[in-house]
């Protein structure tokens, strides 16, 4: 077991309060306006976001400190658990569903989303698995075929709900682990044609997913239907010029953009603060994963660095894809945009995620 060397990593931790105090105005910014038309409250949202965050805050310090070999022993246990959630979100009258998907079990007046957690969970078990099999990973039955099995059994449940979006970034977290594991390239370029013809066959199998497609590629051929949030996005983004038109002056956010305070707040960031506003953000996005590949490099043990390129790979996607569906670069996948969107499953998960990496940075060598 390493032996403590060092603080955690004292950038890191000033990168993500950053997002995250971001985050909290802008979903206040973003929100206000259909908070007060529909629960009579305009901090609504501000104020569960608020409560998820210092909940978040305090997991993320406390995990800091708890040794990163934890989760190592705990791992089996956990991604049990995240099994038995998944499976349980599917039970109707437990499972609730919201906007077609059920993926969240309702605790009061909140509500858990298992397939964020289980994104987490994943990556401990699988970090461990390759750590133990780093001999057997150029091995197709041996190596990649059970980690492979383990991940799309895991994928198949998430699309039960249906959540493509979580599994998407779930399944590309995985793969990077494999990869930077030592799995051969070429077992790699088999799977990737398999993969794309799974794909293929999950869009064409639902009507909305291909829907989504064609809006990515014309959004105008459909403007009020599938194609109505990238147009409402790029209609924010496009006014926001160099400075934007300031802080919560978005017009956007008055029901054109459905639910601006999700998956399209870089938008109504954008829009209010400008070029400048979103350049900084990905500029902090950009210093966290940064931070996160130092920390990787320099982790004491190869269980530590593959937990460390997990994290890093699972932000680092969900910040690819979440902007790249506002600017219309992507078709719609329902992601949100890490540390700032609202959403109490997902920011809980992340910042807890950003505890077990500053915990690794305890003992980095770098």
């Amino acid at each position: 077991m390493p032996i403590k060397k060092s603080n955690p990593d004292l950038i890191l931790i000033i990168v993500t309060l950053s997002l995250l105090a971001i985050g909290l105005i802008m979903v206040y910014s973003a929100s206000a306006i259909w908070a007060a038309y529909k629960f009579d409250d305009s901090f609504y949202f501000a104020k569960r976001q608020m409560l998820f965050a210092f909940v978040g805050v305090i997991a993320m310090f406390f995990i800091m400190n708890v040794d990163y070999w934890t989760w190592r022993t705990w791992s089996k246990a956990l991604i049990i658990i995240c099994f038995v959630l998944l499976l349980v979100v599917l039970i109707p009258g437990i499972g609730v569903a919201r906007n077609g998907s059920r993926s969240w079990i309702g605790v009061g007046a909140f509500s858990i989303q298992p397939s964020e957690f289980m994104k987490l969970a994943m990556i401990a078990f699988l970090a461990k698995f390759l750590s133990e099999r780093q001999k057997l990973i150029t091995s197709f039955r041996k190596g990649l075929l059970p980690a492979l099995a383990l991940v799309f059994t895991a994928f198949g449940l998430i699309m039960l709900q249906p959540d493509l979006g979580t599994g998407t970034v779930m399944v590309g977290t995985c793969i990077v682990m494999i990869f930077i594991s030592g799995a051969r390239v070429s077992h790699f370029g088999v799977l990737g044609l398999l993969g794309l013809t799974g794909f293929v066959g999950l869009v064409l199998s639902a009507p909305y997913r291909m829907k989504r497609i064609t809006s990515f590629l014309d959004p105008w051929q459909d403007s009020l239907g599938s194609g109505f949030q990238i147009i409402q996005s790029l209609y924010a983004i496009g006014p926001g010029g160099l400075f934007g038109l300031g802080l919560g002056q978005s017009r956007q956010k008055f029901f054109y953009l459905p639910e601006p305070q999700t998956d399209f707040i870089f938008a109504i960031l954008s829009e209010e603060l400008g070029f400048i506003g979103g350049s900084l953000v990905i500029l902090l996005f950009a210093l966290l994963l940064w931070r996160g590949i130092r920390i990787a490099l320099g982790a004491p043990d190869l269980y530590g660095s593959l937990v460390a390129v997990g994290i890093i790979a699972m932000v680092a996607i969900q910040v690819m894809i979440n902007i790249g569906v506002v600017t219309g670069l992507m078709p719609v996948t329902g992601i949100t945009l890490p540390f700032l969107s609202y959403g109490g499953s997902s920011l809980t998960l992340m910042l807890m995620a950003i505890g077990v990496l500053l915990n690794i940075s305890r003992y980095s060598r770098y």
